[in-house]
């Protein structure tokens, strides 16, 4: 048997080398967080995001630093045939993580049918094409992990981003079909549900707000999580990553159906 010191041990000497990741929406925020996590533990790495591929270099560049191998795909996620295709180009992938998401802001009445149906294609539909097609490869080797990044959205409501709650509520019942599907085997599903992180997306919006209203960069962040975190502070995307690696090492073993809250308490209050 396994011991919780050894599994530790295991996972930072390398404990998932050999594998392969796919992590979507990876370019930057916390997609880049988990790959580099995951590359730590060295894992190769398939980078992905709408970015073109020159500007995807530094990402990659990052991850090839720690050692491991690294590359990048910039397929559109709201095609299904696109989708396969990639899936076939880049062989047996053991480790996915459904990160990449857009949002449409806007109360029901005002969304547009075409922002709905992208929400559903790539918040929802692409996870579930990914896993279909990434599932039979790790069935046959009896080992895989499927991350699905929800949000503190797919825990909670909230008003004028119809399409990213419903979307990552489903995500949830998505990880929980999956790890009933797969309970008797060596994969694992797992959803993540982080609160506000600092992404470059925020910072930016924070970086607004102090232009606009004349504060410094502590009073903006505040007035930001107001009524959120009752932290008081950002979730760290570097523990984000932690959380995933630990999913998919030994230690993650026996996690499996799990909806993981990193939302400084938010989902609890």
């Amino acid at each position: 048997m396994i011991s919780i010191t050894e599994a530790a041990r295991g996972r930072s000497s390398g404990g998932l080398r050999g594998r392969v990741a796919l992590v979507t929406g990876s370019v930057g925020g916390i997609g880049h967080a988990v790959a580099s996590a995951l590359a730590a533990e060295g894992c190769d790495i398939v980078l992905h995001g709408l970015a073109g591929a020159e500007e995807a270099m530094p990402a990659v560049a990052a991850i090839a630093g720690q050692g491991v191998k690294a590359r990048f795909d910039g397929t559109d996620l709201a095609d299904p045939a696109a989708i396969e295709a990639m899936m076939g180009r880049l062989g047996p992938i053991d480790i996915l993580v459904n990160n990449a998401a857009i949002r449409h802001f806007g109360l029901v009445e005002n969304t547009a049918p075409r922002d709905w149906d992208q929400d559903i294609a790539v918040n929802l539909s692409a996870p579930f094409h990914l896993a279909r097609l990434a599932l039979p490869g790790m069935r046959a080797r009896d080992w895989g992990r499927i991350i699905n990044m929800s949000s503190i959205y797919g825990l909670v409501g909230t008003t004028e981003r119809v399409g990213y709650v419903t979307t990552k509520t489903a995500l949830i019942g998505l990880t929980r079909a999956i790890a009933a599907e797969t309970a008797a085997t060596g994969i694992t599903c797992n959803a993540i549900c982080a609160g506000s992180t600092l992404t470059p997306n925020i910072e930016g919006r924070i970086q607004a707000a102090m232009a606009a209203q004349g504060i410094g960069h502590a009073e903006a962040s505040a007035r930001f999580l107001a009524g959120k975190q009752p932290t008081g502070r950002f979730v760290a995307a570097p523990a984000i990553g932690a959380m995933a690696a630990l999913l998919c090492g030994e230690a993650g073993r026996d996690i499996t159906g799990s909806v993981i809250p990193m939302d400084g308490g938010w989902s609890a209050s």
